[in-house]
């Protein structure tokens, strides 16, 4: 059976993570989407995806397809459904697709005329804004803490470091010295050949992805995710770093969620709350306009490639496009568009070929090459966003 996760139709509304990936590959917990299904099933998934994606993301449908919505975590009653979902039948809840199998490919339109809708009634997780992801993210990463250290022992922790219970799970090459870990609150999981500097303290829970680092002094609140490869200092509370990402020094980032290849330059900070504590409001790509989130925390969403200089303040609520560059004193709006280069007095439109230069030396850094395929993704998002600019 072919597994495959399929962009919902939440996809829009979580812009702009999913300008430049599946609903699947959005990091949850610990893991992505895409890898609970895998440690659940056993199985590689594909992807049914936006059409600019499909190269770099590829759908490969087979004899028998199983559709899951990339944006769905798995359960327990989720997977009994699914274990017993038949050729033709789809589970569903209300008006929303959770699952389609089907032994001929579907394309995400239109259903075959004998298609059986199966309710699913238990509760679930399923992504539809971006900060649905700090939100429960304390949820989804006790769950991934479950499916990652079941039946394994942990590797040992240094005894410089002080313990506070003792939920904590540290991967082969991880290291920390003269830390604090406090796991009464949440779970902790060092991931491989991860770092925690002397002198930080985290409140988990927390998920250190494989080699990221914990700067000198740092200070986590939990539930907070950093992904792999990431440089984290500073204050960070209930955020999720997706990976590739670095917030190196002091500033505070609250309710917050980053995509890869980002940087935030020293003391940048973010506010979470706003003076009267009235609800945040947060742009949304979908209706295109600002809509209530219902929350009285929420900092910054910013997608892939995006980058604050030194000083940079974001006001509460604010949503930032993939691959633009904001610096100087005073808040900028709280809208930024994809490929947006300024600050407080204003923005201009950031060259593509002057952004791709910079993706070119940061990704390089890491060892990845920007390959065509990448840059085709980037010059979709830069001329899909150019009437926001």
């Amino acid at each position: 059976m072919h597994l495959i996760l399929f962009d919902g139709r939440e996809r829009d509304a979580l812009l702009p993570l999913t300008y430049t990936r599946p609903m699947g590959l959005l990091r949850w917990g610990i893991l992505t989407i895409a890898e609970k299904w895998e440690k659940e099933l056993g199985l590689i998934p594909g992807y049914l995806t936006a059409e600019h994606l499909k190269e770099k993301y590829p759908f490969l449908p087979g004899d028998m397809n199983l559709y899951v919505n990339g944006g769905l975590c798995p359960n327990e009653a989720l997977l009994d459904a699914l274990e017993g979902l038949e050729d033709g039948q789809a589970l569903i809840h209300g008006e929303e697709l959770l699952a389609y199998k089907s032994s001929t490919p579907w394309d995400g339109e239109e259903w075959e005329e004998d298609v059986e809708t199966l309710e699913f009634v238990h509760e679930y997780h399923l992504c539809r804004h971006p900060y649905d992801l700090f939100r429960l993210n304390g949820e989804e990463l006790e769950c991934d803490f479950q499916r990652l250290t079941r039946g394994r022992s942990s590797a040992p922790l240094s005894g410089s470091n002080t313990l506070i219970g003792d939920r904590i799970f540290i991967e082969e090459g991880a290291q920390a010295e003269a830390a604090t870990f406090n796991s009464l609150s949440g779970p902790i999981y060092l991931g491989k050949d991860s770092l925690v500097m002397e002198g930080s303290v985290v409140r988990g829970g927390l998920s250190l992805g494989e080699r990221s680092q914990l700067k000198l002094a740092a200070k986590i609140y939990g539930p907070t995710t950093i992904g792999p490869h990431c440089k984290v200092g500073g204050e960070v509370s209930n955020s999720v770093i997706m990976g590739y990402a670095n917030k190196g020094h002091d500033g505070f980032l609250g309710n917050s969620v980053l995509g890869e290849w980002c940087n935030l330059g020293a003391d940048t900070n973010t506010s979470n709350l706003k003076n009267n504590y009235a609800e945040v409001r947060l742009w949304s790509y979908e209706s295109r306009r600002f809509e209530s989130t219902g929350l009285q925390f929420c900092g910054l969403i910013m997608g892939d490639h995006s980058k604050s200089g030194i000083n940079t303040m974001f006001n509460t609520g604010t949503l930032v496009g993939v691959s633009s560059n904001i610096f100087g004193g005073g808040f900028p709006r709280n809208f930024i568009p994809s490929f947006s280069w300024g600050g407080s007095s204003g923005f201009t439109e950031y060259r593509f070929d002057k952004a791709m230069e910079t993706a070119e030396k940061v990704m390089g850094r890491r060892g990845i090459e920007l390959d065509e395929v990448e840059r085709a993704v980037l010059r979709h998002v830069f001329d899909e966003s150019a009437e926001l600019r």
